[in-house]
């Protein structure tokens, strides 16, 4: 079966809980039943010999767990003699028994189903008498991983999810990321790690601080085993949701991953990694959310730890906590002398420029280029994502840069890249084909700029081309046709001219450009009296990205804009005289 019959099918059961259940409350029930019987599945080949195991040893007065777990060959296990087929033998105590199985799980198991208070269904299921038919329509289909991968299985989720997103208005995006963006992100963090990469009995450690239900974590395990079945990926996520976290932590238990590293609760006010370092990092955090939820514990982290903590260098505005991820995954960066790291974080525009000198987002984005960690921003197509339509970024941070990257930014312009998908998700109409990934790696890789069709789609810059320092410019205030002068207040200001507020102003001077030479230049030629205030004077850094790529189109001749005006106009002529005739 495939994944689009298979999605399909699932999502067939909510013909059985119309009317018992609203449109927007499917997913309470399809959601942890396609789990259950997804775990009912994996468990099914080694079931006879863990139920014989566990008694063994139970009869032998040895604590059963670590032997049934290697008799189940999985990371969880369930001792119960029921499964969800035998479960349809006695309809009469179906509620019963299947509170039973569940309960028989492993510990980590049953924390999936209380994430997605699962009892509270099987009750309400069982009152409106659908729990036998549903729990019947699930063991229709088979979804042992012989028959469905794990990489299909992770797709029916999504699907699932972005279907109950929408009837829900709820923001799908949040949950989790278009997997062509991931295998982008994925091969540009590995690239230049091949060689280490290769190596065999290489163990390796990934992060997601907004897990999802784990698709970054799981492709790039898919990648590494791709290229080196030998390595090892120990992976290491914080999920929000309580539903997607169950399904991320479901997933990864059947691939055989320690689960206590998947964490539940708000990555920005608890982290729940602390004083934890990883090698390569992934992050897709939600787009222009207001962080006044957790505003207390991060402004105290901020103003008590400092550069200790995670948000040193500054805050952003509350109406948008993107740049709090980008600053929790460099304080998860591991020290250089142990290896360094490297990430992938997606971001909207507004953290490339928003925010003057010395605000939150331009001291962010000054810590980040100063201490040389933004290797690459990669522009991405617009309508990529399932909640959004708007142009999105992968910044590509590293404190481990190679030689030769060193001291320099590159900025990809991957916004022609694209295919038109058959089937539009939400707001997502467009793709990256296998052959844009390839191209979008290859121009990473190669460090060089590059054009397309005339136009430039990759450039190279030093970080202080982003650095400008904002200098105010004062013109005095006039009476009677003279400047006042200072005769009170501080003793540097007497005698000088006193500053009118109303004529004050700042300009942005690039900090490769020395200021008197630009003052001169630009600002005295316009208004002679003016000076420059240097106590105003501030650093900011922004990425004007859209700047860097625009190509000025030159305007038409004269002689051909001149042609067109006469024939509208003796068109216009001709409409009016058969007016009047």
């Amino acid at each position: 079966m495939n994944q689009q019959s298979l999605s399909a099918f699932i999502w067939s059961v909510s013909d059985l809980l119309r009317g018992d259940y609203k449109q927007s409350e499917y997913g309470r029930v399809i959601l942890p039943f396609t789990v259950l019987r997804r775990l009912d599945c994996v468990l099914e080949t080694t079931k006879p010999a863990v139920l014989a195991e566990y008694q063994a040893k139970q009869a032998q007065g040895i604590t059963p767990d670590p032997f049934v777990l290697r008799v189940a060959d999985q990371s969880f296990f369930n001792v119960s003699p029921l499964d969800m087929k035998k479960l349809m033998g006695d309809q009469d105590h179906i509620s019963q028994n299947l509170y039973s199985y569940i309960n028989a799980f492993s510990p980590a198991v049953r924390d999936v189903f209380e994430r997605f208070e699962f009892h509270t269904q099987i009750e309400r299921l069982a009152k409106s008498g659908l729990l036998y038919q549903v729990t019947e329509r699930f063991t229709q289909v088979d979804l042992h991983p012989d028959q469905v991968s794990n990489h299909q299985m992770g797709l029916v989720f999504e699907e699932l999810i972005r279907k109950f997103a929408e009837l829900s208005n709820e923001t799908a995006g949040e949950h989790f990321t278009p997997r062509e963006v991931i295998r982008l992100m994925v091969n540009l963090i590995f690239i230049e790690d091949d060689d280490v990469l290769s190596k065999p009995g290489v163990v390796r450690t990934i992060y997601d601080p907004t897990a999802g239900t784990g698709g970054m974590l799981s492709i790039a395990g898919e990648y590494l085993e791709e290229h080196n079945p030998k390595a090892r990926l120990t992976v290491f996520g914080q999920e929000l949701n309580p539903e997607s976290y169950a399904i991320c932590k479901a997933d990864m238990l059947i691939k055989g991953q320690d689960v206590s590293k998947i964490v539940f609760g708000n990555t920005l006010s608890e982290d729940g990694h602390p004083a934890t370092t990883f090698d390569y990092m992934l992050s897709n955090p939600p787009f222009g959310v207001e962080w006044k939820k957790v505003e207390k514990e991060v402004r105290k982290e901020h103003e008590t730890q400092g550069y200790n903590g995670r948000f040193g260098p500054g805050l952003p505005r509350v109406s948008d906590g993107s740049m709090l991820f980008l600053l929790h995954l460099i304080a998860k960066m591991r020290p250089v002398s142990e290896g360094g790291s490297r990430f992938g974080i997606v971001l909207n525009g507004s953290p490339l420029f928003t925010g003057g000198a010395e605000s939150g987002e331009s001291e962010i984005r000054r810590h980040v280029l100063e201490n040389d960690l933004l290797e690459a921003i990669i522009g991405l197509p617009t309508d990529m994502f399932y909640n959004t339509g708007i142009s999105t970024y992968v910044w590509i941070v590293s404190n481990r840069k190679p030689e030769h990257r060193k001291g320099s930014v590159q900025l990809i312009d991957a916004s022609g890249m694209w295919q038109k998908m058959r089937k539009s998700l939400g707001a997502k109409r467009k793709e990256l084909s296998d052959g844009h990934i390839a191209e979008i790696t290859r121009l990473f890789g190669g460090f060089k700029e590059a054009e397309a069709d005339g136009k430039p789609i990759s450039r190279i810059f030093k970080n202080a081309d982003f650095g400008y320092r904002t200098i105010t410019v004062e013109r005095p205030l006039m009476e009677n046709g003279k400047p006042v002068l200072g005769s009170k207040g501080k003793a540097k200001a007497k005698g000088k001219k006193v500053a009118d507020a109303k004529l004050r102003d700042t300009e942005n001077v690039p900090l490769s450009e020395d200021v008197e030479v630009y003052f001169k230049r630009e600002v005295l030629p316009h208004v002679p009296d003016a000076w420059i205030d240097h106590d105003k004077t501030k650093i900011g850094y922004e990425i004007p990205f859209n700047r860097h790529f625009y190509v000025i189109q030159p305007p038409r001749p004269l002689e051909a804009i001149d042609a067109d005006l006469k024939q509208v106009v003796g068109r216009i002529q001709a409409m009016l005289e058969e007016i009047a005739g």
